[in-house]
């Protein structure tokens, strides 16, 4: 299982990658392989605030839907439109197949997610 260590971790197994005050969002290694065959991806809305580990969409697959949660509190700038055709491209590729960037409001939030060892840890790997 890859854990990139230039990205961030939430404990519900999003990835989260910094550029200047825009996050970048995906799910994990861990969480694609843990649903199995992703189907479908419901993306949020680009300007749409959302507040940290509230709902932001949901990732549907062959075995189970699941929730996926902000990581950091904003607004939503860009969604990876390319998933609504292709939401498989999640299972290939987890961290370039990312879901959402959203504009933070605090710093903070980012800096209280998990490293690579910290979710690495979580995860047992």
């Amino acid at each position: 299982m890859q854990i990139p260590s230039d990205l961030r971790y939430s404990k519900d197994h999003e990835w989260a990658q910094l550029h200047g005050d825009v996050v970048r969002v995906g799910i994990t290694d861990y969480a694609q392989d843990a649903l199995g065959d992703i189907v479908y991806v419901a993306l949020p809305s680009v300007g749409a605030t959302v507040a940290v580990n509230g709902s932001l969409g949901e990732v549907e697959s062959t075995k189970s839907v699941s929730e996926i949660y902000a990581p950091v509190s904003g607004t939503i700038t860009a969604v990876n439109d390319s998933l609504t055709s292709s939401p498989e491209t999640v299972n290939a590729d987890p961290y370039g197949a990312w879901i959402c960037e959203i504009t933070t409001t605090s710093s903070e939030d980012f800096e209280s997610l998990l490293d690579a060892a910290g979710y690495a840890t979580l995860t047992n790997n």
